[in-house]
């Protein structure tokens, strides 16, 4: 049986951490910049966990 093909689009934008955890990049951080405040834009910089509710199927895309 040929090997699972892991989503293309998936893998640029998830990864999973030492623990197993699945985290993303927030939204709002690509234009119009110059009107968010320092503190916003440092903010949205963070990752973010992936919510439980969209953990499953993050997870098989991703082969795992």
């Amino acid at each position: 049986m040929p090997k699972n093909k892991t989503h293309s689009g998936a893998k640029k934008r998830f990864r999973v951490t030492g623990s197993g955890k699945l985290m993303r990049e927030q939204a709002g951080k690509r234009h119009l910049l110059e009107v968010k405040s320092s503190r916003r834009k440092r903010r949205l910089s963070q990752d973010q966990a992936v919510s439980p509710a969209d953990a499953r199927q993050v997870k098989r895309l991703l082969g795992r």
